[in-house]
């Protein structure tokens, strides 16, 4: 069993009223949300904070292909910031520049601690014992992008055909949040557009990772089956497959017809035990040709 940070109790606490649970990415996802948040308010506190003004260009390229189109799309912001940085250090036209792109040593041993949550209070808990002026960038990084978003991401409704979707399944599963976005971000859009209503559970990043999520909600509860993972990156994927779970992707760039396809079609064959096999693998199949490994400036 997966260790149980306090903030996840109410994943661990869950009591199922229905068989099946559906687990929902929020960003990207649920949301289209993605765009801005990345475009406007990650990408450029990072270019702020980590001192990236002479090369923002190539910082945005790579900021935008880690955190949007790539198969790394929706990962955990600390893991994308090391991506981010690696990738813009080994280009060359960064190289041609001169310009010394940090190394984060300090972040990397932050991510490969997994005593902390990868959220705010995890850093600040870890700074506690490990203070360090990289650590004080970073915490100024993060707590930058929050509240560029609170101020910047609002009246951004749910794609069409998720509330539909949400109200047909309302008294046929259990439903939870699964997301990597802080807690009281996902709290906010849910509640904003009237969809938090139709949750067991809404859990973000200091609950830990998805597939500790699906896990706390799950193990022992439900039969692997009858648990679906919503989602538009292959970290939702993953989180599925890691328990067993079965997946529905919403492809990036075609998000409405995705979320049609799951109302009129989707929910239909999960419910009735006809969407493992031949069904989930084409749509997989189609779902991972969205994600490309190597950047367009590599190729």
């Amino acid at each position: 069993m997966v260790e149980v940070h306090e903030a996840a109790r109410p994943l661990l606490e869950l009591q199922p009223r229905y068989d099946f649970l559906v687990g929902i990415d929020s960003d990207g996802c649920a949301f289209d949300t993605m765009e801005i948040k990345h475009k406007e308010c990650f990408t450029p506190n990072t270019i702020k904070h980590w001192g990236l003004q002479p090369v923002s260009k190539y910082a945005r390229d790579a900021a935008l292909f880690v955190n949007l189109y790539s198969r790394w799309r929706g990962i955990n912001r600390w893991p994308a910031l090391v991506m981010v940085l690696d990738l813009l250090r080994e280009r060359p036209e960064v190289q041609r520049r001169g310009v010394q792109i940090p190394e984060v040593p300090r972040v990397r041993e932050f991510i490969a601690d997994e005593r902390f949550p990868k959220s705010n209070d995890g850093l600040r808990a870890y700074m506690a014992e490990h203070p360090d002026p990289e650590l004080d960038t970073a915490l100024a990084w993060t707590t930058g992008i929050n509240a560029t978003v609170a101020d910047m991401v609002h009246g951004v409704p749910p794609f069409p055909y998720v509330r539909e979707s949400l109200d047909f399944l309302f008294d046929k599963a259990d439903m939870i949040v699964v997301s990597a976005t802080p807690v009281e971000a996902v709290i906010r859009e849910w509640e904003e557009h009237d969809i938090a209503k139709y949750m067991r559970v809404m859990a973000g990043q200091e609950m830990g990772t998805k597939g500790e999520h699906i896990a706390l909600a799950a193990k022992g509860r439900y039969a692997p089956d009858h648990i679906l993972v919503i989602g538009d990156a292959l970290g939702d994927l993953e989180a599925a497959r890691d328990n067993d779970a079965l997946f529905f992707p919403v492809n990036p760039g075609y998000e409405e017809e995705s979320w049609q396809r799951f109302y009129e079609e989707g929910l239909h064959k999960f419910l009735a035990q006809e969407y493992a096999g031949d069904y989930e693998v084409r749509l997989i199949a189609e779902f991972e040709r969205f994600m490309p490994e190597v950047p367009p400036w590599k190729r």
